[in-house]
């Protein structure tokens, strides 16, 4: 069942037990010794005796490697009461212990095998990841003894047009496009999510900030019927059930207890703060816990956070940290003098969001409210820069997850539908600002230019050309004309060994002090064209070309096989082209789809926040030359036909092939 705005919009499962069994959420894996040469695994497992009498239990506990081969076992004996719960503590060695890791996402398995007398009564599975995980006042993060930078995006838990009932590829396909920006973290915005969410981060390599609250007992003002009406009487069991069910999870390093919490200023804020902790660290004693504070420094003085509330912290989160006054330049280096025990991280920060292929805001206007969207856009692209500039270079700040990494439903100003804060639209098509971070993100040389190269209307008219790259230098070429190179360096390299020796990128040539180049180039329709130099080395051309108009549809699935399970999806990408097969950036065009097969259409989207349209019709409007479709298989096997027309251009279709137990 699912459902846009109510109901049941996760997965719902009967478990059917035997009596004596494996309690739910009952296994607890931590790891209190990692070395080289072996790793202590110490598996708490609780089992419930639902009977009259007394049971005679036996737990075997195996751990299995990635192929399923045992690399531990251990058996224990105890006698559990009638009506009572056991926990069985054991401790087992796994030698030469394969660590989790971003780049390494490797999981054991621990399976825990239930007997009585007679027979065997509950097998229950549980992976795992082997790792360390330190938060320091000095070196930020470090993961197995590396120091990481927790470059990071906060996420919301729906997912454009198929609501809040996600299905599991949608979710990995986002995330896959997160990975190829360099993106290694996830805060989970602002409450649990679902389970198989967090079994992808464990299996892709993302190290997660998994956040329990957005309301204690002071209530915001924004929400209606608001969990502080429910807070008293359900924090306790919501949190337990909340650390029971993910502290296994490798991926998550820190827990937050709460976003832009009202109580942070309150007389008794640190107080419920203590209750909290309380329990988190009861629970799960492995993992610090933080609270995403945006009142760290605030005026008027009545609304600033309570010191004795960040005291309670282990990790104190800074929301905005530049916001105030001088923060603005030296954001957390105010507190880490006042306070150097203090660890400390970037729980939301400002992101380079905006609407996805719209340039309006790069033209004077008359407009007072255009010209003040156009001021905000470029003082935040150098507000990120800054930041990252910031969060990069000083150790101390563990990392940094900025707001937000997709576009998301709600949370917007009229008519918009949707917040664009995100680096990704709801689609997943990547904006500008996926490409800066990228450029920080990533070794692989890469350029992007922007804006498009169509503004047959503005001849001659000088059009601002921002390039993001990794490159040491580029040159903007115009139809073959060079516009001149340019180029910067971050960090800057000072000497190394002897007195006047420097790298060699610090001998490369640098125009600005910011992360991004710019031209002003008067247009003429054509090609523009950016080579990126490396250590001396043309490593990446990139062009933008002046298109004709709109000719065709093109289409293009993400993958050509999918599950008959009636849960699996592929998504069919619309590209609206000219006559050389060119994406047209300006294009509008209206799509239809008809499906034929064991397939049916769940959502359609453009990415556009303005838009109104309804994500469950079978058409969509492309938006600046794309749009989407969401094709869910069947239960049966066959073929899904999928063909798209729009008046005037010529109909593109594609075939997807749906198979039983296979993707």
């Amino acid at each position: 069942m699912r459902s846009n705005r109510s109901g049941i919009y996760r997965h719902t499962w009967l478990h059917v037990l035997n009596p004596v069994h494996v309690s739910q959420w009952g296994t607890f894996v931590i790891c209190p010794r990692i070395a080289a040469d072996a790793a202590t695994v110490e598996v708490r497992t609780t089992i419930t005796n639902s009977h009259g009498v007394a049971a005679q239990c036996k737990l075997m506990t195996v751990i299995l490697d990635a192929r399923g081969v045992t690399v531990a076992a251990l058996e224990t004996s105890q006698t559990i009461a009638a009506g009572d719960s056991t926990c069985f503590v054991q401790q087992l060695a796994v030698p030469n212990p394969n660590l989790w890791s971003p780049t390494n996402p490797y999981l054991y398995t621990v399976r825990s095998t239930l007997s009585d007398p007679e027979n065997v009564a509950d097998v229950y599975d549980t992976l795992f990841g082997i790792r360390e995980a330190v938060f320091d006042a000095e070196r930020g993060f470090l993961l197995n003894g590396h120091q990481i930078k927790l470059n990071g995006v906060c996420i919301h838990h729906e997912a454009g047009s198929v609501g809040a009932a996600v299905p599991l590829r949608v979710w990995e396909r986002r995330l896959e496009i997160l990975k190829e920006m360099g993106c290694n973290a996830i805060r989970t915005s602002h409450n649990p999510f679902a389970e198989e969410f967090l079994d992808l981060c464990d299996r892709m390599g993302f190290l997660v900030m998994a956040e329990a609250f957005d309301e204690w007992r002071v209530p915001k003002g924004q929400i209606r019927y608001g969990y502080s009406l429910y807070f008293d009487e359900w924090h306790e069991r919501d949190l337990i059930n909340f650390l029971h069910r993910d502290r296994n999870h490798p991926s998550i390093v820190l827990w937050s207890a709460g976003n832009e919490i009202g109580d942070q200023s309150a007389p008794d804020g640190a107080e419920t703060l203590r209750e909290l902790l309380r329990s988190f660290h009861r629970e799960d004693p492995t993992r610090p816990v933080t609270a995403a504070c945006d009142r760290i420094a605030s005026e008027p003085p009545s609304n600033t956070v309570k010191p004795e509330f960040l005291a309670e912290l282990d990790i104190v989160g800074y929301n905005y940290v530049d916001r105030w006054r001088d923060r603005a330049e030296k954001y957390y280096s105010i507190d880490h003098a006042a306070f150097p025990d203090r660890r400390l991280i970037g729980t939301e920060s400002g992101a380079l969001g905006g609407i996805r292929g719209d340039y309006r805001s790069l033209f004077a206007s008359d407009n007072p409210a255009e010209v003040r969207r156009f001021l905000f856009q470029q003082n935040r692209n150098l507000d990120v820069e800054q930041l990252w500039q910031f969060v990069s270079t000083y150790e101390y700040v563990a990392g940094d997850f900025m707001w937000t990494g997709i576009d998301y439903l709600g949370e917007s100003i009229w008519p918009m539908r949707i917040s664009p804060s995100g680096v990704l639209d709801t689609c997943g098509f990547k904006k500008d600002g996926f490409y800066f971070y990228q450029s920080q993100w990533t070794q692989k040389p890469m350029i992007h230019l922007f804006p498009h190269w169509n503004w047959e209307e503005k001849k001659g008219q000088v059009i601002p050309v921002t390039c993001y790259t990794n490159c040491d230098t580029v040159e903007l070429f115009l139809n073959g004309r060079s516009f001149g190179v340019k180029g910067y360096e971050f960090p800057r390299l000072g000497m190394e060994g002897t007195y006047g020796n420097y790298p060699e990128r610090a001998r490369a040539l640098r125009t600005t002090a910011d992360l991004h180049l710019t031209w002003d180039v008067p247009f003429e329709p054509g090609t523009l064209k950016a080579a990126g130099v490396k250590d001396g080395e043309v490593v990446s051309i990139v062009e933008l070309v002046t298109t004709g108009t709109p000719a065709a549809i093109a289409l293009a699935a993400d993958r050509s096989s999918i599950s008959a399970d009636r849960r699996d999806v592929t998504h069919v990408v619309v590209e609206i082209q000219d006559e050389q097969g060119r994406v047209v950036p300006v294009a509008m065009n209206e799509i239809v789809f008809t499906l034929e097969g064991e397939g049916r259409l769940i959502g359609v989207d453009n990415g556009d926040p303005l838009s109104h349209e309804d994500f469950k019709a079978n058409h969509r409007r492309a938006f600046n030359g794309l749009c989407m479709a969401i094709v869910q298989s069947t239960a049966s096997a066959g073929a899904i036909r999928i063909t798209a027309t729009s008046p005037g251009l010529t109909s593109a279709n594609l075939t997807i092939n749906t198979a039983i137990g296979s993707a």
